[in-house]
């Protein structure tokens, strides 16, 4: 069980109705039970009457060209009904992606990474499907594979992507980068000339896979009128469709996208997997097709988080003041663009960490290589830069002395800070006070598998394996805290839609609420309910589906949700008070002594003032009517930063979260046992407090998972993946998993909704350098990547 422990100074609540389960409860959520149950349907569950099965045929090298693809023997398949290659795409936009529109909907020319997408298959059954793709020869030439930054940059370099036009090449060195983002502030080789210590450090981060439960899966029914309906899990319904549809051939408005069930998504649902391809079988064939990737496919079918190379240098006085800090991350991003310009925005911007330094040196770039593509993760870009600015504050605070802690703490932004980039802090930064209370926070008993009550070996390193008693067990304690922007940055129009409608159904008030928000488990669903609950005053509160036919919601992703649907949800609620407001002027008379300075309230279906008089019964003033509202919400405008030095007002809003592992190592073996991760977080405002808990710990282990278990490995000779399974790929369980108690602070960011902040990215931040940082404690060795593996720890590596 969680130790939860909420407290702090209460955030600003604009004042709402009192009514059972609106902000601030636990409620619970209304797929929990069927989820638990197994009950709850899938995208992967979806059926169609005269329904096909897709298949995709992959590439089988990294880089190649295509000499002839055959698909002769797999037409003559009984039982299929369509093979398409890139020759058979109906219009002239063959390419898709997030920002820069370089992938291709299958390969052509050449395949640029292992397991690209060359040929799709309709059959009758899904394994008809997977032989008869199984029966397309394609014939390869295959080219030298880039892997990494000395091979893309080299000046005989192969370019990945030929005439490249989009809006990146312009300040980029060489083609084979997507983006590069330095940011120059102060003079950083002046300052260092005041520091009386100063450390380097090299580090390398593994690929995270995202790991979602559910596999990638949807269902595409072709329309009478010509056009498709797409029944799909994903992150941003309106983002696919931007995508989509031009690849059809179609009018946006003919792509009609409802989202389905959701098995977890992490960022690796923000990019296109199968939604083009069941879309082309079905309008080819004229029938409903339905496409399931396996395990082996779904790592193949999404992108991935970037490994990166981090070169950092820190100074400090004798004192223990930060002077300088210079730092290059090179991030890899594989084949394609994906979001990887997002991502170098947030690792330069966010490199310097939770830390007041005026003098400042960085350079953030994402490589194309022939290695799988990269793009969203949970915390993208700052996960990768809090791993090594963490180790860094460890090593200088031995340097020069001083507790590891009370180090961070001397040098913890706050409000008013100014960014590497020059935005102020302009809301609450309580770096040091969550590592205070991270600190005071009671340790785990020592030794526990020795408990009194006889011998547990789960609490060993190697657990259940009894590889020792507690022989050459080492303790360790670390610590570690970071910082995360919220929303989309830099200039990005983000904003969010929702359809507010409030009528008596059975002479009870009802309120319905519609967005285009993807539920991907982050519980959007229970928070939109809460909104109307408080705004509207009412019990009944249905949620609709989410789909195209109401605007776009955006991504979910950023943390961003809860924050700015959330915001058009209490928007478009507030929007439809006043309305009910008007009905009551028309239905009780055109003055009222407090309807010139009163907000209306609605109270157990009756309208009201502050005063609380009691204008009438909902039902007599709706008088049979519906009130409707579909309104936008925005938060204030980003900026841009600079090109040449970084600087701009890039982020909406900064989340913050310390944690504390406590590790024991089997020192002889190279096991590790994560005993616990405690975690202190600022979220501004708990909506749902169970919910909060719920994001922190799932963060939580997320960043524990990447600390000592989880990374894709790629041969660095032929870019070929070699472990796409979770028998290879491994992610915590139950038996990894350690006590998370959280400590939740509210402190209101008054820019926000509620006061709210993002949750779910800032603890996968610190949790992965705190892990290391324990084991460093426990160890003695420097450990400068991850995952820490065995071998790392015996020296056999």
């Amino acid at each position: 069980m969680a130790d939860t422990r909420t407290t702090g100074i209460p955030s600003k609540v604009t004042q709402g109705s009192k009514t059972k389960g609106g902000i601030g409860e636990s409620t619970l959520r209304p797929d929990g039970t069927l989820k638990v149950t197994g009950e709850f349907a899938y995208s992967s569950d979806m059926w169609h009457e005269d329904m096909l099965w897709g298949q995709i045929l992959r590439s089988t090298v990294a880089h190649a060209e295509i000499v002839s693809i055959d698909t002769s023997e797999a037409l003559a398949q009984p039982g299929v009904y369509a093979v398409m290659t890139y020759d058979d795409l109906p219009t002239a936009v063959k390419n898709y992606g997030l920002e820069i529109q370089d992938t291709p909907v299958l390969a052509h020319g050449r395949v640029r990474h292992h397991g690209e997408p060359v040929a799709i298959v309709a059959a009758d059954h899904p394994e008809t499907a997977r032989r008869a793709a199984a029966k397309i020869k394609v014939e390869y030439r295959e080219l030298p594979v880039i892997t990494d930054e000395a091979s893309a940059t080299a000046p005989d370099a192969i370019l990945i992507h030929d005439n490249r036009d989009d809006h990146h090449i312009g300040h980029v060195p060489h083609p084979n980068i997507v983006h590069r983002q330095p940011i120059i502030r102060g003079n950083a080789d002046e300052a260092a000339k005041k520091a009386d210590f100063v450390v380097k450090g090299e580090y390398t981060f593994g690929m995270q896979d995202q790991a979602f439960l559910g596999p990638e899966s949807g269902l595409a029914v072709p329309g009478e009128d010509g056009g498709v309906d797409l029944y799909i899990a994903t992150q941003w319904l309106h983002s696919d469709l931007r995508q989509i549809a031009p690849v059809l051939g179609l009018p946006e408005d003919k792509v009609r996208m409802t989202l389905s069930g959701v098995g977890g998504a992490f960022g690796g649902r923000e990019d296109l997997s199968m939604q083009i391809h069941a879309c082309l079988l079905a309008l080819r064939t004229g029938k409903p097709v339905k496409i399931v990737y396996n395990r082996f496919e779904s790592f193949f079918g999404h992108v991935h988080r970037h490994p990166a190379k981090l070169y950092y240098e820190h100074g400090a006085t004798k004192d223990g003041k930060l002077t300088h800090m210079k730092c290059r991350i090179v991030l890899d991003g594989g084949a394609y663009a994906s979001a990887s310009p997002a991502v170098v925005g947030n690792a330069s911007s966010l490199s310097v960490g939770p830390y007041v330094i005026d003098d400042v040196d960085i350079e953030a770039i994402a490589l194309y290589t022939n290695n799988p593509p990269c793009g969203a993760m949970r915390g993208f870009g700052a996960v990768q830069a809090c791993f090594a600015y963490e180790a860094q504050m460890d090593k200088l605070a031995d340097a020069v002395g001083m507790d590891r802690v009370e180090f961070r703490q001397l040098n913890a932004m706050e409000q008013g800070t100014i960014m590497p980039t020059g935005q102020p802090v302009d809301s609450p930064a309580p770096v040091a006070e969550l590592l205070r209370r991270i600190k005071a926070m009671p340790l785990p008993p020592e030794r526990q598998w020795e408990s009194s009550e006889g011998a547990d070996v789960r609490q060993l390193p190697g657990g259940l394996s009894n590889t020792t008693h507690g022989e050459g067990v080492v303790r360790g304690i670390g610590y570690a805290v970071g910082i995360k922007n919220v929303g989309f940055s830099e200039g990005f129009d983000d904003y969010s839609t929702a359809k507010v409608r409030m009528e008596v159904v059975g002479g009870e008030p009802v309120a319905t609420v519609h967005t285009a928000m993807a539920e991907v488990g982050q519980g959007g669903v229970t928070v939109h309910a809460q909104i109307a609950r408080t705004e509207l005053g009412v019990t009944q509160v249905t949620i609709q589906p989410a789909d195209t036919q109401v605007g776009s919601a955006g991504s979910t992703s950023a943390s961003r949700q809860t924050y700015v649907t959330g915001g058009a949800v209490k928007n478009s609620c507030e929007l439809v008070r006043e309305k009910v407001l008007e009905l009551g002027r028309r239905k009780f008379g055109t003055y009222h002594p407090a309807w010139a300075t009163a907000e209306l309230l609605l109270e157990g279906g009756k309208v009201v003032t502050d005063g609380g008089e009691v204008l009438a019964d909902l039902a007599d003033v709706l008088e049979g009517e519906a009130v409707e509202v579909e309104a936008e919400w925005r938060h204030r405008p980003t900026e841009a930063f600079d090109l040449r030095t970084g600087q701009g007002f890039g982020h909406v809003q900064y989340s913050f979260a310390a944690h504390r592992a406590v590790v024991e190592v089997d020192t002889e073996l190279g096991l590790v046992k994560v005993v616990e991760l405690a975690c202190a977080q600022d979220v501004g405002k708990a909506l749902n407090p169970l919910s909060v808990v719920g994001q922190i710990q799932g963060g939580t282990t997320q960043g524990l998972g990447v600390a000592v278990m989880e990374e894709i490995i790629v041969d660095p000779k032929t870019a070929k993946v070699r472990n796409p399974s979770f028998t290879d790929y491994l992610i915590p369980t139950i038996l990894d998993t350690p006590t998370i108690p959280v400590d939740v602070l509210e402190l209101a960011d008054d820019h926000a909704p509620y006061g709210l902040r993002g949750i779910g990215e800032a603890p996968t931040l610190s949790s992965t350098p705190a892990v290391l940082a324990a084991i460093r404690n426990a160890t003695g060795l420097e450990l400068n990547r991850t995952p820490v593996r065995p071998e790392h720890l015996t020296g056999t590596a």
